[in-house]
């Protein structure tokens, strides 16, 4: 609990640190909101393997599996800062990171159930996916303010935090690529791995992921024979997310939360 608590406030302060960087022209310390969130990212993951993991797995019950989606989300924007300077992410990501871990983190462990290596990495591969389309959509969400600001002449001050349009586009659609990829990956492990599906409460959940799946593969694929962008993409990104949000936290919800099954 210590260190996820610590973790969730190394997320805020990297947010705050971003945000106070975006007022100075040269910033005293222009990598210090990506150094606090390293912090974060490392505190969340130890205190995560140390809470939850045994030989039965790690947990990824509702509120476990949402902190996981944060650390995952946490580690994205680590990466995409690696590649330009994008201070608004960090500004929207890092405190969503931080309130998403925090009811794992103060409601007591749950035992995880026993599970193969095969579902563990079905599992994993959902949850990065889930992570990866998260990042996008925030990014979704930055582009189609930055646009609007760009047509109104007023651009708003977390727009101005983010790189020229461009650069913001062409991050969404290779986070949309990394994302397309590993739920092509869930889907491919579920089908291989799952014995069956309706016993196992997971008809649904596939109906939508597979949903979710060909929003993105339109997508990408408009993207190269037709040149999709904009309004379009921010859409069919969102569209896409609220697919894999019913499919994966929808059930879960439902599920474990509402009707108490495991």
């Amino acid at each position: 609990m210590t260190l996820h608590l610590l973790a969730s406030c190394a997320y805020l302060a990297a947010a705050g640190l971003a945000l106070r960087a975006r007022g100075e022209v040269l910033p005293a310390h222009p990598r210090a909101p990506f150094l606090a969130a390293l912090v974060a990212v490392d505190l969340h993951a130890i205190g995560y393997a140390l809470r939850t993991w045994n030989e039965s797995g790690p947990e990824l019950h509702f509120f476990a599996a949402l902190s996981l989606v944060a650390l995952g989300m946490g580690v994205l924007t680590l990466a995409d800062s690696l590649l330009r300077r994008v201070s608004a992410l960090y500004v929207v990501m890092m405190p969503i990171a931080a309130l998403a871990l925090l009811p794992h983190a103060l409601l007591p462990a749950q035992a995880p159930a026993s599970m193969g290596w095969q579902i563990q990495l079905h599992a994993w591969t959902a949850l990065l996916a889930y992570a990866a389309l998260s990042v996008g959509a925030v990014l979704a969400s930055l582009m189609w303010l930055q646009e609007r600001g760009l047509r109104t002449r007023r651009p708003s001050a977390l727009a101005r935090g983010l790189p020229p349009l461009i650069q913001t586009e062409d991050l969404l659609f290779r986070l949309l690529w990394v994302c397309f990829v590993l739920l092509s990956l869930t889907l491919l492990t579920g089908v291989l791995f799952v014995e069956d599906l309706l016993a196992q409460h997971l008809a649904h959940k596939t109906v939508l992921s597979i949903l979710s799946w060909a929003v993105l593969a339109a997508l990408l694929f408009g993207r190269i024979r037709f040149g999709w962008r904009g309004q379009r993409a921010v859409r069919l990104t969102l569209l896409a997310m609220g697919l894999l949000l019913l499919a994966f936290f929808g059930s879960k919800l439902v599920l474990e939360l509402i009707l108490a099954r495991p």
